[in-house]
């Protein structure tokens, strides 16, 4: 009993040994920005002067949510967000469908169909700015040739915040696809050998067969895009700097013009951890269906 004690207690030892580094690295690149950037929200730091400002308390939280266009720009991330991921839930569902039932060349077909995924979020924002350029674009040529109207994609602050989602949907939904696809491959064959026994058609065999069995890949599908549209910031940026006027400042690109041109970092820091609070929110919503019988 002795020894076994000793090995157990020398297997903690080196475990905790091994694990010392990973831990010191997240403490440096997690926990130590979160703890300070918390700091920074009850201070009215800013990059005029140097150190920490005074403590004002939650007057940055009050300030933040109290500003038309902080809570103009919360409205505008989650409408982006829902209506982007509802569209590559659907999409990526339905290409993950037709590459399940392909035989050969399954392989070819989803290198062919990840490639958006495969190129940075910049270059894809730079790729489309020309194609969808209203002069110069390839886009409005095509149109033009077919006797429509050419728009100013980005331009028209009635079309920008579209266009963003379109390009969203464009580079995301191979990778819904993916995880979706990898559901699709994992589920049993008997239940549906007992439904076409049973005389089950193919919309009786989704809803009562497929859907729940891949309710929880389509949740963990879900709630992985919504957190990466909530922090969407460098397609913004590239594309259209949240214009025209603010109908595409998302949260991020608030947060960004709050700390980097206004250099109000303590309010900046403030208005980081609502969205981290929004974030969090939504997380344990789908947590809690993942959880559901």
């Amino acid at each position: 009993m002795n020894k076994s004690k000793r090995l157990g207690k020398r297997n903690r030892r080196d475990m905790a040994i091994l694990f010392l580094p990973a831990m010191l690295c997240i403490a440096a690149v997690v926990v130590f920005p979160l703890a300070y950037s918390l700091i920074l929200s009850f201070t009215d730091t800013n990059l005029r002067s140097q150190g920490l400002g005074d403590f004002v308390g939650l007057k940055n939280y009050v300030t933040a949510l109290t500003d038309e266009y902080f809570r103009k720009s919360i409205f505008t991330t989650l409408k982006y967000t829902v209506v982007s991921v509802v569209f590559e839930l659907c999409f990526g569902y339905l290409i993950a469908a037709l590459l399940n039932r392909v035989g050969r060349g399954r392989e070819l077909f989803f290198s062919i169909i990840i490639v958006p995924m495969m190129i940075s979020c910049v270059a894809v924002g730079m790729i489309w700015r020309l194609l969808l350029h209203p002069e110069l674009g390839i886009v409005n040529y095509v149109i033009e040739c077919l006797g429509g109207t050419g728009r100013a994609w980005y331009g028209d602050a009635s079309l920008a915040l579209g266009t963003l989602i379109f390009i969203d949907v464009w580079q995301e939904t191979p990778y819904m696809s993916l995880l979706i696809l990898a559901g699709l491959v994992s589920l049993p064959k008997d239940p549906y050998e007992a439904a076409i026994i049973e005389g089950a058609n193919r919309v009786q065999t989704f809803w009562r067969i497929t859907l729940p069995l891949m309710k929880p890949t389509l949740i963990v599908a879900t709630l992985l895009r919504a957190i990466g549209a909530l922090k969407t910031y460098d397609l913004v940026y590239v594309v259209t700097k949240g214009g025209p006027g603010v109908s595409t400042e998302v949260m991020t690109y608030n947060i960004y013009k709050q700390a980097y041109q206004y250099l109000n970092t303590g309010r900046a820091a403030a208005m980081s951890y609502i969205l981290l609070l929004i974030v969090m929110a939504i997380s344990v919503f789908f947590v809690k269906m993942s959880r559901r019988e």
